[in-house]
């Protein structure tokens, strides 16, 4: 095995006002977690992939991934993304030395390209994450009041799948753990020991699906067809 998917699925998914964990929701009749899973599934780079999700979820998940013929581990997480995170490295084998993809199943709407792209960066660089550029005008803001100006030209929205050498992640998440720091994302972990994580286009396709109308734009996005904005 030379590449290995984390798919983190634990989440409760409040902000989505649903009577299930956000990533058994279903989009367009088919849980976000089996369509997030059929892209690495699809991506010819992934030899394996762990899903992590809650507890009580662990049978009707096998159910749900019975068509993901890489589908190897199925493990509970923890309280946190950063707790399931962890747990998903630690199930990987033993003498895995190759990359590790984390991807959030709230992103259903990922695609083997950008999969393969991510994998690449990471193969040759370490780390990569996706990231899309800010359009907005963005301040800094204390106390209710604008303290400066940010230059848009030099941030950009972190998505998923990121990328990494497993022993890098491991290192990084080690340290984590140690100083007490709290992880917002794989790549913030990496950033923190120094070490440069690449960066590869992201997609306005790969959107984060927390609320309602995040749900309603991905079923238009399908529906159509269209391009998603």
């Amino acid at each position: 095995m030379e590449t290995l998917a984390i798919l983190v699925a634990a989440g409760r998914g409040e902000r989505l006002a649903a009577d299930r964990p956000k990533a058994f929701v279903e989009l367009a009749g088919e849980a976000m977690l089996l369509r997030a899973a059929r892209a690495f599934e699809e991506a010819d780079v992934v030899d394996g992939v762990v899903v992590v999700v809650p507890e009580a979820e662990s049978v009707l998940t096998r159910t749900l991934l019975e068509p993901i013929s890489k589908l190897t581990r199925i493990i509970p997480g923890g309280a946190t993304r950063q707790e399931s995170v962890r747990a998903g490295l630690a199930a990987a084998p033993p003498d895995f030395r190759g990359v590790v993809l984390v991807h959030d199943a709230a992103r259903p709407l990922v695609d083997a390209g950008l999969i393969e792209a991510v994998w690449r960066a990471a193969r040759d660089h370490g780390a990569a994450v996706p990231l899309l550029p800010l359009v907005d005008t963005v301040k800094r803001v204390r106390d209710g009041v604008v303290v400066e100006t940010l230059d848009r030209d030099e941030l950009g929205a972190a998505q998923t799948p990121q990328g990494f050498r497993r022993e890098l992640l491991e290192r990084a998440f080690a340290e984590a753990e140690r100083s007490g720091a709290v992880l917002t994302d794989e790549a913030m972990a990496v950033e923190r020991l120094g070490f440069g994580v690449v960066v590869v286009p992201g997609t306005p396709r790969n959107r984060k699906l927390t609320t309602p109308a995040d749900l309603e734009w991905a079923e238009h996005v399908l529906a159509t067809g269209g391009e998603a904005r």
